[in-house]
């Protein structure tokens, strides 16, 4: 291994600590010192990657957003594009263990962004990418014919809004919203303006 290979390398596994420690105890609570203990390196290690709590939360944020749904296109021309979009609601919810520390770290995001402007443009920033991300589905549909021609850009801030709103109710352990109905419910109110049936397909 190279040493711009152990670099990276070490740089992941911090990121990766960082996402776990944030999402266990939020980020008011951590201290550097706890996140090089977590990824087994040395304190002054940590402050050659991230000189700063901010930065490391900023750079935390954008890795575990980077991760969410990279399996996602794997089969994505093979599949129907009702498929890919539902795969990607899936990925937008609380799912798995993995997709609830995700759920975490933006709940951490939400709260400093209201009062700190760089986490702020951060968030807006990673929300453009998540547009992006569920439009490319819209399009794809529309232009395979499998979903009806519509406002791609009203689709994808409903669809974000709606994942949102109902994620945070199932984090809340909310016994009148648990996945199979956050899923169904998104559906539900997309699918008119999609031109596809109501129901969640199967995934």
């Amino acid at each position: 291994m190279t040493k711009a290979e152990r670099a990276l390398e070490t740089r992941e596994r911090i990121l990766t600590a960082a996402c776990e420690v944030i999402a266990d105890i939020g980020f008011e609570n951590i201290s550097m010192r706890k996140v090089a203990e977590h990824a087994g390196v040395s304190k002054a290690l940590l402050h050659y990657h991230f000189d700063t709590r901010e930065k490391l939360f900023a750079e935390a944020m954008t890795h575990s957003f980077a991760q969410t749904g990279t399996d996602l296109d794997a089969d994505a021309d093979e599949v129907a594009a009702a498929v890919v979009l539902a795969r990607i609601v899936s990925t937008m919810l609380p799912t798995d263990a993995e997709l609830r520390q995700d759920w975490k770290l933006w709940q951490e995001l939400w709260v400093r962004a209201g009062r700190d402007a760089t986490a702020r443009h951060l968030a807006v920033d990673l929300y453009d990418q998540l547009h992006i991300w569920v439009s490319g589905a819209v399009e794809r549909g529309i232009a395979s014919g499998e979903f009806t021609d519509c406002d791609v850009a009203a689709v994808s801030t409903l669809t974000l809004a709606l994942c949102d709103g109902l994620g945070i109710r199932v984090m809340l352990d909310d016994p009148r919203v648990d996945l199979a109905t956050a899923r169904s419910t998104i559906w539900r109110t997309i699918a008119p303006t999609l031109g596809i049936a109501p129901d969640f397909p199967a995934i």
